[in-house]
């Protein structure tokens, strides 16, 4: 296990550059984390895990979209309308998208289910690439389409384990984005990756009133104290923000 793992040893963090969340998490996610970020649809998932990515380019971290479902082009069509995107990222290679498909399709792994090989492949894969690009700022939306592949909560959890491992060890602090239904009694799909990862972040839709709020709420995160009250999300064009949200379902203001 790295050093930097060790109990009593002070944690270098990742600042998310998403203020509220910072100070949720006692100034950023500990690096070199893997970070679950889970939710239904239509909760804010990628939309933090990008601006995530976007904040760490800024300061000079070199950070990797790997988009398992969404096309990059699309992704990148919807930025440009966020005041915090800047194209200039991408033209000093700060920040990268890769679409995973096209990976599968370069490994000859285009096909519906891996077993242990091709999931050590992938691996090594995505592990090389982290390496090869110096990222310290990993996303991958989402660990579920991967894990629908992998099949067995063996090979999903011998993937996570291992690639978490080695990235760790690269000192890239990861979010995995994860897809569950509404109402889900647990954090993923598979039930597998929760227990790995190093974190959690629930993401969810609370209805008040009717009207249909995002919320956030850190379940776990090694290495840090942190909040576990849950707080409403809302997306603005100068990104995420987070309001308390208080005993009732009401929700802070001022």
């Amino acid at each position: 296990m790295p050093a930097a793992k060790e109990i009593g040893v002070e944690r270098d963090r990742c600042r998310t550059g998403i203020e509220g969340l910072d100070n949720l998490l006692n100034g950023g996610v500990p690096r070199g984390n893997t970070v679950l970020v889970t939710g239904s649809v239509g909760t804010g998932k990628t939309s933090l895990s990008v601006e995530f990515l976007i904040h760490g380019a800024r300061a000079g971290e070199n950070s990797l979209y790997i988009s398992v479902t969404e096309s990059s082009e699309k992704l990148l069509a919807n930025l440009i309308h966020y005041d915090f995107f800047e194209s200039r990222l991408l033209k000093e290679g700060r920040l990268i998208f890769i679409d995973l498909p096209l990976i599968y399709e370069r490994l000859g792994l285009d096909k519906h289910e891996f077993d242990m090989q091709d999931t050590d492949i992938l691996t090594k894969v995505i592990v090389d690439l982290v390496r090869e690009m110096k990222t310290k700022r990993l996303v991958i939306d989402s660990v579920t389409s991967v894990c629908y592949r992998l099949k067995t909560q063996e090979n999903i959890r011998q993937f996570i384990l291992d690639l978490g491992t080695a990235l760790s060890g690269l000192g890239c602090t990861t979010l995995l984005v994860s897809e569950i239904s509404p109402g889900s009694d647990r954090y993923s799909l598979f039930g597998v990756e929760e227990a790995i990862a190093d974190g959690i972040l629930v993401m969810a839709n609370l209805e008040r009133r009717g009207d249909l709020l995002r919320t956030l709420q850190v379940v776990k995160m090694r290495g840090t104290t942190h909040s576990r009250a849950k707080y409403v999300l809302d997306l603005t064009p100068v990104g995420v923000l987070l309001v308390p949200l208080l005993k009732g379902g009401s929700v802070a203001t001022g």
